[in-house]
């Protein structure tokens, strides 16, 4: 007994270093996504209240038609892991290439989709007749971009998945800080409003998928992977991702519900739910970076047939989860009358932003606890169960946050609800993780 006691804490600190080596770079490329759209918000912002309001519909949406593909990333993390832990690397590879070309097969789909419908998506989500045609100008130029995006996301998943979360770090940090020089030139520089911020995420965006493409290429040629299309791989991925796919589309849902409800508050509701919804992202994604250290680490062990290590590496990954999220809610009402300030000058808007941060902060070590648990499961390739349990979330989401603008509460409540979701996937998650169902070994889950 004194000899496993003794192994724990060392066990603990091989796990921390493991989840570190992952998740510190993996912090810094995960908060480069929601900063692009923070950035657009800060510029945009002081355009005036009907641009950032045209902005905050746009936005989301965007966010929307590429996040539903999230499995891509996802996905390949947790394939290509497994295939890594069972020391099979050209194959780890090769599943990889297989979800960029489904990635960018997705991506021409849905750009030529988001083209043709983008008045009527911007109509559908409430915009006002003020804020609707910036809304429309973003969305479709920001379209263009979209095959690149979701490139992006399937290479950043092929890295993951080889422990490699380094070269994600830097792609994102220069894609930031081309996105912020891009958008301050074409919007003020050039004088192109709106359509300068949507013009300067595009560019950068494709520059990211380029280095991203170009870092994998080399690795696929080294380890003689095969660059083609492979008409079954690609089917396969794209089968795997169904159950995903269907977990972010009630995810998506839970958040599109969110945006049309503040839209039909008023505009200077839609502007502040914007800024609540690009901090709460910035947060998502910091706190993903534990889970995505997860789902790589996970994804490893099982594929080496080591259930042992991937129960006690989930254990630690639940701890790290619920101190990071005291932390970044207890940043978030400390730093509050800083940031505020940089998003808009609108007196009204801020007095509608200040209560719903508090709420979103109050919720943030739940958040913790949330992510991490869906990177384990994520990881272990337990997508059918993340599906079904995400359409229940939404079912308890939904007529909360509808029922707002009947009974009152403003933007306040909304984010109460949006709480309330966030509890409710928290048991969920933690029911299946006890169970243990979710551990599967071998480099395939069968």
């Amino acid at each position: 007994m004194s000899e496993a006691l003794a192994r724990e804490p060392r066990t603990s600190r091989r796990h921390d270093r493991e989840i570190l080596a992952l998740a510190v770079p993996a912090f810094g490329a995960l908060v480069a996504e929601p900063l692009f759209l923070m950035v657009d918000t800060a510029i945009v912002g002081h355009l005036g209240t009907a641009q950032l309001a045209g902005l905050g519909v746009a936005g989301p949406l965007l966010t929307t038609a590429v996040g539903v593909f999230v499995f891509l990333a996802y996905a390949t993390t947790a394939a290509v892991s497994r295939r890594v832990g069972a020391g099979d690397l050209p194959a780890a590879i090769r599943q990889g290439m297989d979800g960029i070309w489904l990635a960018l097969l997705l991506g021409s789909a849905v750009a030529l989709a988001v083209l043709a419908g983008a008045p009527a998506l911007v109509d559908l989500f409430g915009a006002s007749p003020e804020a609707a045609p910036h809304a429309t100008t973003y969305l479709r130029i920001s379209a263009l971009g979209i095959p690149a995006m979701l490139a992006v996301l399937a290479a950043t998943g092929v890295l993951r998945g080889l422990q490699n979360s380094r070269t994600p770090l830097y792609v994102a940090v220069a894609g930031f800080a081309a996105n912020a020089a891009l958008n301050l030139a074409f919007v003020y520089g050039a004088g192109w409003g709106i359509a300068g911020s949507a013009w300067g995420t595009v560019a950068a965006q494709a520059a990211m998928a380029a280095a991203y493409l170009t870092v994998v290429v080399r690795g696929a040629r080294r380890h003689g992977a095969s660059l083609r299309p492979d008409a079954a791989g690609i089917r396969a991925c794209a089968q795997a991702g169904v159950p995903l796919l269907v977990r972010t589309l009630a995810l998506r849902a839970v958040m599109m519900i969110s945006i049309a409800v503040a839209a039909r508050l008023g505009d200077q509701e839609v502007a502040a739910n914007q800024i609540v919804t690009s901090l709460w992202n910035l947060l998502a994604f910091a706190l993903d970076a534990i889970a995505i250290a997860g789902q790589s680490i996970i994804g490893r062990y099982l594929g080496a047939d080591d259930a042992d290590e991937a129960r006690a590496v989930c254990r630690r990954m639940v701890q790290w989860g619920i101190v990071t999220g005291v932390v970044l809610g207890g940043l978030v009402v400390l730093s509050q009358p800083l940031f505020t300030p940089l998003f808009t000058s609108d007196a009204d808007v801020r007095d509608l932003l200040v209560p719903a941060l508090l709420v979103a902060a109050i919720s943030q070590p739940v958040a913790g606890v949330v992510f991490v648990l869906d990177g384990v499961l994520m990881g272990a390739g337990d997508g059918p169960y993340l599906a079904w349990a995400m359409l229940a979330v939404l079912a308890v989401f939904a007529p909360l946050a509808l029922l707002v603008p009947t009974l009152g509460g403003g933007l306040t409540a909304l984010w109460g609800a949006m709480t309330v979701m966030m509890t409710a996937r928290l048991v969920t998650l933690w029911l299946r993780v006890r169970s243990g169902r979710w551990i599967v070994t071998g480099a395939v889950r069968g």
